[in-house]
C-alpha cells in the first residue's frame, strides 16, 4: 500500500493501517497543527469551523501515547452531546479495530440515558480511554466507579456548547479529579468570555490554534433568500421542500416549541419528519438518529443542536426556517450540507425583520441568491434591499449636485431659494445621465 503524508508522525503501526484503510492521504490544516501539540503534551485551545477534521486531530495522537500495557484510564474525552460522544467514540473504535492482538487498547463510552448500574459494574476493569458526556463522566467518578486519577490527557470537544449546556461545572469536577500535571485539549469554534476563567484554571500559557475559514462557508453551498411576505411561513416551507425535493433536508428553528410545531405542521400536510432537539428522551433520540441514518425521514426538524453536536450523513438541503439570534450559528447550520466535497443548499426564509442580520452575513462573505415561490414554480427575483439601494444613490446625486453650486461670496436675500434651484437643475442633469447611461 501507498505510503500517506501522516507516515511523518511516526505512528504505531496499528495507526498507520487504520489511516489506511480510512484512506486518508494528508492531514488536514488542523491536524497538521494539533497532532504534533498533543503528541509533544503542550496544552492547545483549538478553535475551527465545522467539518475540518478536528476529530482525528487529537484522537490519532491520543492513540499513540497510550500505554496498552497500564490498564488504566489515560485519556478522558468530554463532549455535549450523546450523538458527538458515541460520533468520537466510534471512531476511536475504528482505529483500535487494527491493534496488535495482546495489545489492546480499550475505549468505552459513557452517557446518560443508559444503565447506570450495568455500567458501574463492567467498570471493575478500566479502559484506557474514556469517552462521554461530562453529567455521566462525572457521575461515574463521584460513585468511585471510574477512576481518572490515572488519567493526565482531557480533551473537551464543542467547548462552547457545553458551557451553553450547562455542563461546564461537571467538567471542572472531573477535571479536578485528574493527574497533577494535566494536559488539557480544548476545541470549540468559538471562545466566550465565560469560558475563560475555566481555561485559566487548567491551563498555563496554552498554545492556541485558530485556523480561519477559507470562506465563512464551505464553497459549494448555494445560499438561497426567500421572503415570507406576511405568508403562513409553515405553508412556505412546506412548498420549498417539494419543489427542492431534497434527498434530506434539515429545517432548522430557534427553539424546541417552534420545532415541534413545525414537524406537526409538516407531518399533518404528509411528509415523513423527524425531529431533533433537547426535551427527547435518550430513547427517542437514539430512535430518531437510526431513523435518520436508515434513510427512514427525508425531511428532520431540528434545533441548533444538530448543527453542532450530531453529524448527518447526505445532507442535501439546510432550511432556516429563522435565521439564529448568534450568527455563528448560520454557518454551523449551513455547515451540515455540502461536506466531504459534495455540493449542497442553503435556503433561508426571511422577515423584513431580519435585514440587519441579513447585511452583517453578507459582509462576513455569504453571497445569497434571491428567490420567490411564484405559481407554484421557483423565480429569481431583485434584491431585497432595492429600495436602499435606491435611496443611496440619490443621495448621492444630491451630494455631488451640492458640490456643484457654490455658494455667492455675497450672500443676498433670497440665496438659499436660488441655490436649491440650481441644486435640482443638476440633479435632474444627474439623473438622465445615470439613465441614459443603463
Amino acid at each position: 500500500m501507498n505510503n500517506t503524508k501522516f507516515d511523518r508522525y511516526e505512528f504505531k503501526p496499528f495507526i498507520i493501517d487504520a489511516i489506511k484503510e480510512l484512506g486518508f492521504r494528508e492531514p488536514t490544516e488542523i491536524q497538521e497543527r494539533i497532532i504534533p501539540l498533543v503528541l509533544k503534551e503542550e496544552s492547545t485551545i483549538g478553535q475551527s469551523q465545522t467539518g475540518t477534521g478536528k476529530t482525528h486531530a487529537y484522537i490519532l495522537p491520543i492513540l499513540q501515547k497510550i500505554d496498552w500495557t497500564r490498564p488504566e484510564v489515560q485519556a478522558v474525552i468530554q463532549a455535549p452531546t450523546r450523538e458527538l460522544a458515541d460520533q468520537i467514540y466510534r471512531e476511536i473504535l475504528k482505529m483500535t479495530a487494527h491493534c496488535r492482538p495482546g495489545e489492546e487498547i480499550t475505549a468505552r463510552c459513557y452517557m446518560g440515558g443508559t444503565d447506570k448500574k450495568r455500567t458501574i459494574e463492567k467498570l471493575k476493569i478500566q479502559p484506557h480511554i474514556v469517552v462521554g458526556t461530562p453529567g455521566r463522566i462525572n457521575e461515574l467518578v463521584k460513585d468511585l466507579a471510574l477512576v481518572v486519577f490515572t488519567a493526565d490527557i482531557l480533551v473537551v470537544d464543542e467547548a462552547d456548547l457545553v458551557l451553553d449546556m450547562g455542563f461546564i461545572e461537571d467538567v471542572d469536577q472531573v477535571a479536578s479529579r485528574m493527574a497533577g500535571k494535566l494536559k488539557m485539549f480544548v476545541f470549540s469554534a468559538t471562545i466566550p468570555e465565560k469560558l475563560k476563567p475555566f481555561l485559566k484554571k487548567y491551563m498555563e500559557n496554552p498554545q492556541f490554534v485558530h485556523i480561519a475559514p477559507k470562506h465563512i462557508a464551505a464553497e459549494k453551498i448555494e445560499h438561497l433568500l426567500l421572503p415570507s411576505r406576511h405568508r403562513n411561513k409553515v405553508t412556505l416551507t412546506y412548498e420549498a421542500l417539494k419543489l427542492l425535493n431534497p434527498y434530506l433536508a434539515i429545517v432548522f428553528t430557534n427553539t424546541k416549541r417552534t420545532a415541534d410545531e413545525v414537524a406537526d405542521a409538516l407531518i399533518q400536510k404528509g411528509l415523513k419528519v423527524g425531529r431533533i432537539h433537547g426535551d427527547l428522551t435518550p430513547r427517542e433520540r437514539k430512535k430518531v438518529m437510526k431513523q435518520v441514518k436508515d434513510l427512514g425521514f427525508q425531511y428532520i426538524v431540528a434545533t441548533d443542536l444538530a448543527a453542532r453536536g450530531i453529524d448527518i450523513d447526505g445532507v442535501s438541503h439546510v432550511i432556516n426556517f429563522e435565521l439564529p439570534a448568534d450568527l455563528d450559528f448560520y454557518v454551523h447550520r449551513v455547515g451540515r450540507t455540502a461536506r466531504a466535497g459534495n455540493s449542497g443548499v442553503a435556503l433561508t426564509i426571511y422577515d423584513l425583520s431580519d435585514e440587519d442580520a441579513l447585511i452583517r452575513l453578507e459582509k462576513m462573505g455569504i453571497q445569497f441568491k434571491h428567490v420567490d415561490i411564484q405559481k407554484g414554480e421557483w423565480a429569481v427575483i431583485g434584491e431585497r434591499n432595492k429600495r436602499k439601494s435606491r435611496q443611496k444613490q440619490n443621495d448621492e446625486i444630491k451630494e455631488k449636485a451640492k458640490a456643484h453650486v457654490r455658494k455667492p461670496n455675497k450672500v443676498k436675500p433670497g440665496y438659499k431659494k436660488k441655490m436649491q434651484a440650481e441644486v435640482e437643475k443638476v440633479e435632474k442633469r444627474q439623473r438622465r445621465l445615470n439613465r441614459g447611461n443603463k
